[in-house]
């Protein structure tokens, strides 16, 4: 087992000290916790109408709803994850055959692998990107454009919560690109 200094669970309840029992890192040995780009930047660059890796370029003085965001944060690693995956395995290919890396390849392999990749498997799940996303609110980076508009869940429940639209605020275009990368950080200081 790798050691990450003190950062490790025993598996037994006990100590971890001593030798005895068995522990488990709380990284993954293999890679990290490794995203193609974080949370933070892909929102500021989405609120500020950039349109990055691939998602749509949206109005940054009305903003866009959380949801939306979310649902475009996890295609864009979902992408990136499988274009990832593709290129490797084509340098790999291309290695052993002796060849050239084909382009082609690499795309039908994109392809081919972001079939297969279920919607959950990648970034974070909802209620985290909604805590995620209330910090940003807290540290004033985002806030509430003024636009609402019914969601599909007052369809069916009128007392439902519309959806909100959030843009990103002044603060939050001039906050450094090491405090997007650690909000929680921060808002609260510390590492």
């Amino acid at each position: 087992m790798r050691n990450f200094g003190s950062r490790t669970v025993s598996m037994e309840g006990g100590s971890n000290r001593g030798g005895r029992g068995r522990f488990l890192p709380l990284k993954p040995s293999r890679g990290g916790f490794v995203r193609p780009f974080g949370c933070g930047w892909f929102i500021q660059q989405f609120l500020a109408g950039n349109g990055p890796a691939g998602s749509p370029q949206i109005d940054s003085a009305r903003g866009a709803p959380q949801a939306d965001i979310f649902h475009y944060y996890k295609k864009a690693i979902l992408k990136a994850t499988a274009l990832d995956r593709a290129t490797r395995q084509e340098e790999r290919q291309a290695k052993q055959q002796k060849r050239l890396i084909s382009p082609e390849n690499i795309e039908k392999l994109t392809e081919r692998y972001l079939a297969g990749m279920p919607y959950k498997s990648s970034a974070c799940r909802y209620h985290s990107f909604v805590v995620y996303f209330s910090n940003l609110q807290r540290l004033g980076w985002v806030e509430f454009s003024g636009i609402e508009e019914p969601s599909a869940f007052q369809d069916h429940y009128a007392a439902g919560q519309p959806r909100r639209y959030y843009r990103l605020t002044a603060t939050g275009m001039a906050a450094s690109e090491v405090a997007w990368a650690n909000p929680f950080s921060a808002l609260y200081g510390g590492s």
